[in-house]
Parts: structure tokens; C-alpha cells; sequence
């Protein structure tokens, strides 16, 4: 049975201050949960309807389980683990960089496409959407165990880093006539506004994904689509471009 200091606590959790002040991120779902068992975070609590995990669990209701939950349909589970420790990263291979993206959806999808194509490191601004957020949580599908997230003052960081920058904008060069290389920088910007002015200032090289379209009428590709689009060519042989 839930205490009332465990509902106010794993409550409190879906606000970004009270995640940072107790170190601590929900995770919901059979599956989530399963991934971020199997990973190297540490499990803080379990709460589910049944003993389906392999790992001490407390046993809730159903309606219990709907009073903590973030989600409209509660899925038997819920885990709060701990926020673990940033790791060092890795400038010896490519690092998605994001400047300022706002929707929880597109940080989701961005973690997940970081680790479908093999990339470690994310490192976002200080204003990008917190990675523990519930929503963002949900939308990697346990990527997020497999993805090292760096918040960090985002221009500071790229003057201090020697590797070479790729801008993504609409009037920058084609993808597809840049010689890319296996390591580097790859900067996506906010959902409305791009790159902000200063971290232009830092880029190397400006590139953009080309319309084809005859209209030329779409006015922008959404950043987790762009993300993909351009994380597929770098990744992709050199001897195939």
C-alpha cells in the first residue's frame, strides 16, 4: 500500500526542481521499466499491480496506481530510479549537439535515433527539455539507459572543443555534396527559431537537408526527422555517397 509521503514524493517528480533536488526520475510501462532494469541506473523504488519483475517490487492497486501515474491509461508499472552521473564525452567520436529544443516528443525521438545509429553522446543547452522529464522518458523506449545526456552551458562548451561543427540550416550547403567525417559535431537547433545567432557564430560549416519537392512550399522538416536525415548520411560509407 502507498504512504502518503510516497504519493506526494513520486508526484513532486513530474517537475523538473524536484527531480534535480532529490536525484530522482519516474519511468512507466512493462517495457521502460524492463530496460532500465537490464541497464546500469539504480533502482530507487518499484510499484506495480503484479509481481512481474525480477526485481523487489511493491505491490499497488490499480487505483493506486493511477493516483502516481503520468499517463492516462496506467500500464501495471511504475519505477522511480536514480538520476545518474553524466559520463566524460567522448570528443573522438560524432556528438549530436541540441540548442534548445522545447517538445518532449522530439528530445524522445532524438535519444532513440542517437541510439539506433550508435552515437554516445547528446549534449544539449541548458534550456533544452529536461531528458527525465515522464513524457521524454516514455518516448525513448529505454534509449535513454543507453545515451550519455550532458546538460551544459552549449557555446562555452563548443569554443573549448576543437573537433569541427556542423550547423544545420535551411541556406546551408547539401548533405549530399559534403565530404562528412567520422567525428565531429552535429548542432540541431530549437523547433522554431533554428541555431540561436550565438551558437552560429561557432559553427565550421553550415549544411542543410535540399527540398525536392517542385513547389518547394514545405517551409521546414521537424528536428527529429532532420536528425535522422542527417545522421543517416554521416553514418553511412564514404565509398556509398
Amino acid at each position: 500500500m502507498l504512504t502518503k509521503s510516497q504519493v506526494k514524493l513520486i508526484s513532486s517528480l513530474s517537475q523538473k526542481k524536484f527531480r534535480s533536488q532529490h536525484g530522482l526520475f519516474v519511468v512507466e510501462g512493462v517495457k521502460g521499466i524492463q530496460e532500465f532494469l537490464n541497464s546500469n541506473l539504480k533502482l530507487h523504488q518499484l510499484y506495480a499491480t503484479a509481481n512481474m519483475f525480477n526485481s523487489e517490487t511493491t505491490l499497488i492497486s490499480e487505483q493506486e496506481l493511477k493516483k502516481i501515474s503520468n499517463l492516462k491509461t496506467p500500464n501495471i508499472g511504475l519505477a522511480v530510479f536514480e538520476i545518474p552521473k553524466p559520463k566524460p564525452i567522448d570528443a573522438t567520436q560524432l556528438i549530436v549537439a541540441l540548442d534548445d529544443v522545447r517538445d518532449p516528443g522530439n528530445l524522445g525521438t532524438i535519444i532513440r535515433l542517437c541510439d539506433w545509429f550508435g552515437i554516445k553522446d547528446l549534449v544539449c543547452s541548458n534550456a533544452t527539455v529536461d531528458c527525465y522529464n515522464a513524457k521524454v522518458v516514455q518516448a525513448t523506449m529505454g534509449s535513454l539507459t543507453r545515451v550519455n545526456m550532458s546538460y551544459v552551458d552549449l557555446k562555452t562548451f563548443l569554443k573549448s572543443t576543437h573537433t569541427e561543427k556542423f550547423g544545420t540550416f535551411m541556406n546551408g550547403n547539401s548533405l549530399y555534396n559534403e565530404e562528412l567525417p567520422h567525428k565531429g559535431i552535429l548542432i540541431l537547433g530549437n523547433e522554431a527559431n533554428g541555431i540561436s545567432a550565438e551558437i552560429e557564430a561557432v559553427v565550421d560549416k553550415r549544411i542543410s537537408i535540399p527540398r525536392f519537392g517542385h513547389q518547394q512550399a514545405t517551409e521546414s522538416l521537424n528536428v527529429a526527422t532532420a536528425t535522422a536525415i542527417f545522421l543517416s548520411e554521416f553514418k553511412r560509407p564514404a565509398t556509398e555517397r
